[in-house]
């Protein structure tokens, strides 16, 4: 009989036992899924949508900084294209005027000559004018024309004694040489050629000795 009951007791204990764990672990289980929970919508996330919302917030300052950045750029641009514009403008037309009214110095200077020309020209008419007077009043006229335009920068080329030099000169003849020393020179000046501040603007044409 005491062997029954202690067999009796000792299931017992075991199923209480059995139950009391199973409890043990269902009441961990829940504590920490409540945990979980607390942890999902409780401190913590309210730490991280602070956070989130910090983060959203420096970013919507930042792209309102971009912004302005931009359309201080874009206005900056357009005034500096407006100038530039103007600008083109108008040195355009400063250009198109020097162009247009390039030779009104050169003109100018030259209407005295022009004028002792036609001084000339009525002096040259008149009855019983001697030719030696008309002739030194050309002399005149033609010094003051070269004095002028010396002035302004141009220089005749010269031709006399000179060796043939297609930098300067313009063959329209040749002549068969007398001898090995005249071989390459100018025998004659057909038409005077002219520099114009060191840059040749008309090339002396010369009959030259090959």
């Amino acid at each position: 009989m005491d062997d029954i009951k202690d067999m009796l007791e000792s299931e017992y204990l075991q199923e209480n036992s059995s139950v009391e764990n199973e409890e043990i672990v269902e009441n961990t289980e829940k504590e920490a899924t409540e945990t979980t929970e607390i942890k999902k919508g409780g401190i913590f996330s309210k730490k991280e949508k602070s956070q989130k919302k910090a983060k959203n917030e420096a970013i919507e300052n930042e792209i309102e900084q971009l912004k302005t950045s931009l359309a201080e750029f874009q206005e900056k641009f357009l005034r500096l294209y407006s100038e530039f514009d103007n600008y083109r403008k108008r040195t355009q037309k400063e250009k198109l005027d020097i162009i247009k009214n390039a030779s009104e110095h050169l003109i100018v200077s030259l209407l005295p000559v022009l004028d002792d020309m036609e001084r000339a020209v009525k002096y040259a008419a008149k009855p019983d004018v001697e030719i030696a007077a008309i002739h030194e009043g050309e002399q005149l006229i033609l010094q003051k024309m070269k004095g002028l335009l010396s002035q302004k920068g141009l220089i005749a080329i010269e031709t006399e004694n000179a060796k043939f030099d297609t930098d300067f000169h313009e063959a329209v003849s040749i002549v068969p040489a007398p001898n090995e020393v005249e071989k390459g020179m100018i025998l004659e000046e057909v038409e005077k050629g002219y520099l114009l501040n060191d840059k040749v603007i008309r090339f002396s044409k010369v009959v030259i000795y090959q």
